[in-house]
């Protein structure tokens, strides 16, 4: 049996280390290549994209995969995508593996937003002083926005202009500490704090953080899955459902 697994995320670490783990399966990961030292899983590798849908399919029928798993981040709309497309003109099945997202709780003040133009467009009235915890990739959409909003971006590579033009960055790769994401709220008087819903523990205490702080959250929704397709939340749904 022949698994390819999106992977780029803890959760498609573990899977694959699981599959290897069984006789009689090949397992291969792939990973965009957007980070330069990325973690890498037991198994076959592969780095880069596949060229589209049609290049993903193509590549499914040369390999001769039996199971595609989809466990890249969960804003990796494209590649999910292409993953659907895929495995639709090919007939052969597709699962995605997404670690449930986070909830607000009591103290919490969150303001949702469907995109990253809709969180940059919420800043000006909640605060001067942004934590964008959204990574390096979409940084445009904040580049246009008032001058006195100063930005600290986190990220685990270097952004690439366009970026806001009052901005520090912080090179960091989680899990974060509680403690941690106090001492920067503090240390650099955060009034508002941008993220994606990644979900997770791994970069679940800015959150607490935040709501320890009083200070305001923008959380950008996460693309739908497509209707359809079967939707697991830990890695070992994922290994029934390649098994079973």
């Amino acid at each position: 049996m022949h698994v390819l697994v999106l992977g780029g995320t803890a959760e498609a670490r573990s899977l694959a280390e699981s599959l290897t783990a069984r006789p009689h399966t090949r397992v291969t990961t792939s990973l965009a290549g957007r980070v330069a030292a990325p973690r890498t899983p037991p198994g076959e590798l592969r780095v880069g994209g596949f060229g589209g849908a049609e290049g993903l399919a193509g590549w499914l029928r040369a390999h001769a995969v039996d199971a595609v798993v989809d466990a890249t981040h969960p804003f990796a709309d494209t590649i999910s995508r292409n993953a659907e497309q895929a495995a639709a003109a090919t007939g052969v099945p597709l699962l995605v593996l997404r670690r449930p997202g986070w909830q607000p709780v009591a103290g919490d003040d969150w303001h949702e937003a469907g995109s990253l133009p809709e969180a940059a467009a919420l800043l000006p009235s909640l605060g001067r002083r942004v934590f964008l915890t959204t990574g390096r990739m979409g940084l445009a959409a904040f580049a246009g926005g008032p001058d006195d909003l100063w930005f600290l971006v986190r990220s685990v590579e270097p952004p690439e202009p366009p970026y806001p033009p009052r901005m520090d960055v912080l090179l960091d790769r989680g899990p974060f500490t509680l403690d941690g994401e106090r001492h920067i709220l503090a240390r650099h008087r955060i009034d508002v704090l941008v993220t994606k819903d990644s979900g997770g523990a791994a970069t679940a205490p800015k959150l607490t953080a935040a709501r320890e702080a009083g200070v305001p959250v923008v959380v950008v929704r996460r693309p739908p899955v497509a209707q359809g397709v079967p939707v697991v939340a830990d890695p070992e749904a994922a290994l029934r459902w390649v098994t079973g």
